[in-house]
């Protein structure tokens, strides 16, 4: 009978855990998290986005490999009744894509959406991060222009400002000035996948002895090696200038300029700096990309950039940009930089007795008419606790 007993406590021990790479999130901790939450999603809306929510899971063909989105190996896979294929959202950008393309596709003033949900990742090298994450992010669709480039990383900035971040670093890269050298140099698309990885890497000394076991020529592997040197002010855009570079690379480091002058317009230039070595896993981005950085976090707290073609995969033609922030690693950032601004729950406790309830009843109820938090807990409970 003790076994038995000791068995079945033991597994109810074992219950009170979450599994690997989830948690729970309460008290001081979501109030603080609600309160950032609010304070962006107010953010977002003053510049005209409008808040979405669409499915935590998706068809597995909206995340595949064909959109350029996370590896098949990292999402959690499962099927309906219908034997269809699901899966879990790794990413907010291809379901906003999708969207967009079945309640607008006819639509063709700019659309302005705005996000907040979860998202999961079944990664088996954790290092620290989390497999579920809140994310919030802001998607532009139907804009191609520069000054929508500006809007988006513009209104980031204002946003981690307002939710009290101070220090930080927002990284642009432009794809199209790596895949124009690529291009410039006849790499296959295999071969530019691969050199991607040693790019993003900043695994130079990988990267070189990669090209050189395919054959290209000196000249290019010089040019391809020497887009990661590009990485600071705005200056290094005019050292990029200076390579022998092809139109469409050209092109790339024109569009960076004029994006940092529109910066310029919104006062946040500051904040900003280029990495020209700067790559994403994501395949479907097309042209700017940008991070964001912050000391007391490994990894970056927003990720975001253009991704002309994406929509295409779903019917609708037409040029989109936008971002993610990852809430829990910027409120890592908060706490770590004691930069969070001070969140307290404002409930007033309203003791009772049995011989008093009445009276105290009506007290919580006049509070609460007026808009005040208010809990009623028995005199008892307090003195047990005081013990």
């Amino acid at each position: 009978m003790e076994e038995g007993v000791s068995t079945k406590t033991n597994m109810n021990r074992q219950l009170l855990h979450t599994p690997e790479g989830v948690r729970d999130i309460y008290g001081k901790e979501y109030a603080a998290k609600l309160g950032v939450e609010e304070v962006i999603r107010r953010q977002f809306n003053l510049y005209g986005y409008q808040d979405i929510q669409t499915p935590t899971f998706e068809f597995f063909d909206v995340f595949s490999r064909e959109i350029g989105t996370t590896p098949s190996r990292e999402l959690y896979k499962f099927f309906d009744k219908e034997g269809n294929t699901l899966a879990l959202r790794p990413d907010f950008t291809p379901s906003m894509a999708r969207c967009a393309a079945k309640y607008f596709m006819e639509e063709d003033i700019p659309i302005r959406f705005c996000y907040l949900g979860n998202t999961f990742t079944n990664t088996s090298s954790l290092q620290g991060k989390l497999k579920e994450v809140t994310q919030m992010g802001a998607e532009l669709i139907g804009d191609g222009s520069v000054q929508a480039d500006g809007e988006m990383i513009a209104m980031m900035v204002e946003s981690l400002l307002a939710a009290g971040l101070s220090d930080f670093q927002v990284s642009i890269g432009q794809m199209e000035y790596f895949k124009g050298i690529c291009d410039q140099a006849s790499l296959a698309e295999e071969t530019e996948n691969e050199l991607r990885e040693f790019i993003s890497g900043k695994n130079i000394f990988g990267a070189q002895e990669f090209l050189e076991g395919k054959g290209i020529d000196s000249f290019y592997i010089d040019m391809l090696l020497k887009v990661t040197d590009y990485l600071g002010p705005v200056e290094v855009l005019k050292e990029a200038r200076a390579l022998p570079l092809n139109p469409r690379s050209l092109e790339a480091v024109r569009r960076l300029e004029a994006l940092y002058h529109v910066l310029c317009q919104y006062g946040v230039e500051n904040y900003i700096s280029f990495d020209l070595g700067m790559l994403s896993k994501y395949h479907y981005y097309t042209g700017v990309i940008f991070k964001v950085y912050t000391y007391g976090v490994g990894e970056p707290i927003v990720k975001g950039g253009r991704y002309d073609r994406l929509l295409g995969y779903f019917g609708k033609d037409a040029p989109a940009i936008g971002f993610g922030v990852v809430v829990d690693d910027l409120l890592c950032a908060l706490e770590r930089q004691k930069t969070g601004k001070t969140v307290t729950d404002g409930t007033q406790m309203i003791f009772y007795t049995p011989a008093n309830y009445g009276e105290k009843l009506l007290e919580v109820r006049q509070l609460r008419r007026n808009g005040k938090k208010a809990a009623l807990v028995p005199e008892k409970e307090v003195a047990e606790n005081e013990q």
